[in-house]
């Protein structure tokens, strides 16, 4: 594992997360990620993930978590307009072990929000696809071992633990970020309430949270720019490519095996008109 770190570059942010399966003690690569490490730790700040749950699990493969909704729909960036912004690549940090952090994404190229995840294990197929931004450190490693082990809501392909973590606050440690300073939170809108002053308009197809399709990243840092397209997640696919139609992916339970296995998801095809990323 230290050889493993060794790679890594140094880290220049520290954030203590509490939650109700234990503490989680994490670095964060900001010079190398900044908008995604600037992004996770003002919302640690404002509070904006207290009391949300990690809503969604895949056995060995990740936990994730940061929709204020605790739908796998929501959540939002704390750039102007919550737009979403845009993906960072770093040739030494790499998908290569449990207990790293990254952000998830609409399934497009710079779709970034406010949810993030954390691996269980080796997830390789998430290089050049999702930001690599931070690490969980020291003996609290055992804690995220001990989410990534709750039990699962019955149904087939379900990713919902019967008993989810929840996020009960933050403490920064270190911040490399001098300007940041606490902002007010705007009110949550909770599951199956209407968000008032917005116009009712034609329902969308679902979108894809976290997914793998794209390039993969040149060495070094890739220049950060900020999308102006709405930050709407939906679920883990752990597929490649959905192809010319819109697809809602949902990762089945992959078996507990050994790093380097491949995990296989249900695919359901929607029609949508929408462009690809």
């Amino acid at each position: 594992m230290s050889a493993v770190y060794n790679l890594e570059p140094p880290p220049t942010a520290k954030v203590l997360l509490t939650t109700t399966s234990g503490d989680l003690l994490l670095e964060l690569f900001a010079k190398q990620t900044p908008l995604a490490s600037r992004n996770f730790l003002q919302h640690c700040l404002d509070g904006y993930y207290n009391g949300t749950l990690f809503h969604r699990l895949v056995p060995g493969f990740i936990i994730q978590g940061g929709d204020p909704t605790n739908t796998g729909d929501g959540g939002e960036s704390v750039f102007p307009g919550g737009a979403p912004f845009e993906d960072e690549f770093h040739s030494r940090l790499k998908f290569s072990r449990r207990g790293l952090l990254g952000m998830a994404n609409e399934g497009t190229k710079g779709s970034n929000g406010s949810q993030f995840f954390l691996t269980l294990g080796e997830t390789r197929e998430l290089e050049g696809r999702n930001t690599l931004f931070g690490r969980v450190v020291g003996d609290t490693i055992y804690n995220l071992m001990k989410m990534g082990e709750a039990e699962l809501q019955a149904g087939e392909g379900t990713d919902r633990p019967i008993y989810p973590t929840t996020f009960t606050g933050a403490e920064i440690l270190v911040n490399p970020f001098e300007d940041m300073v606490m902002r007010e939170v705007k009110a949550r809108t909770e599951v199956g309430q209407k968000q008032e002053g917005k116009k009712k308009g034609k329902k969308k197809g679902a979108k894809v949270l976290l997914s793998f399709g794209g390039e993969e990243g040149e060495d070094g840092v890739v220049e950060p720019v900020l999308k102006k397209e709405k930050f709407n997640t939906k679920l883990v696919s752990a597929s490649g490519d959905a192809g010319p139609k819109k697809a809602v992916n949902r990762a089945l339970k992959p078996p507990r095996a050994g790093c380097g296995e491949e995990h296989t998801a249900k695919v359901i095809s929607v029609e949508d008109s929408a462009p690809q990323g």
